[in-house]
């Protein structure tokens, strides 16, 4: 009997240095198959017709910066059908901020403090339930690399995360729309190839930076490996 095929989620990579990073191997283990776009190269982004999943990750843009990302409005498009088919989506950092902005919430530039690296982040009441974030601690960390954030949730949304210097770390559209503002799949070898030159400008030792992070390896292994299995299952049902 042939095996079952494998549920196909449409990855968007906005960024040469922004992939998909551990959650590859995590998400081909839950028995996903992805479909990896690198749109900042080019490669057009296909409609979701054959797609039982959309992830859209982060880039350095704001989420309607077409003059410099000219595939930033067909990511939109698709960000929005996916949104108003309840397919399961999840927006990391960029792709979070692009979903909050579709949804009718909005987003600044250099808005409040940067953040960068392990960050102490808060889970709100309402995440209690939540099918991603319900399982997590009342307080946890994750990765942060950013600048720009969410000023205005989208209606109806559900705040799920907040930390010290960013309100709007994770949010819920609907029943499988996802937006966060860190990165729950990059790993300490990304860190590490950081430019610390901007770390630097934005207040941040490079060292101290990966210090704490590689402190912190092992538990946000453990934490972003549930994670990213509970959208797997999300996907999969």
């Amino acid at each position: 009997m042939a095996e079952p095929a494998r549920p196909r989620v449409l990855v968007v990579q906005n960024a040469r240095q922004g992939g998909l990073g551990r959650f590859t191997d995590w998400w081909q283990e839950s028995g996903l198959a992805l479909d990896v776009v690198h749109a900042y190269d080019g490669d057009p982004i296909p409609d979701l017709d054959d797609h039982d999943g959309l992830v859209l990750l982060g880039g350095g843009l704001m989420p309607d910066d077409d003059a410099a990302a000219p595939w930033l409005a067909r990511e939109r498009d698709v960000a929005t059908k996916a949104l108003q088919s309840g397919i399961p989506q999840l927006g990391i950092c960029l792709g979070g901020q692009l979903l909050a902005h579709v949804a009718g919430g909005s987003v600044r530039p250099e808005h409040g403090q940067p953040e960068a690296g392990s960050t102490v982040l808060t889970r709100r009441p309402e995440a209690a339930r939540d099918a991603l974030f319900g399982d997590l601690e009342p307080t946890f960390r994750a990765i942060e690399h950013h600048v720009d954030q969410i000023t205005e949730l989208p209606p109806d949304a559900v705040w799920l995360a907040s930390s010290e210097r960013c309100p709007y770390q994770a949010f819920r559209v609907g029943e499988h729309s996802w937006g966060v503002q860190f990165h729950p799949e990059v790993d300490l070898d990304r860190i590490r190839a950081w430019n610390p030159d901007n770390l630097i400008n934005q207040g941040f030792d490079p060292e101290q930076v990966i210090k704490e992070a590689a402190a912190w390896e092992p538990t946000s292994v453990e934490v972003w490996r549930g994670f990213a299995d509970r959208f797997a299952r999300v996907v999969r049902s």
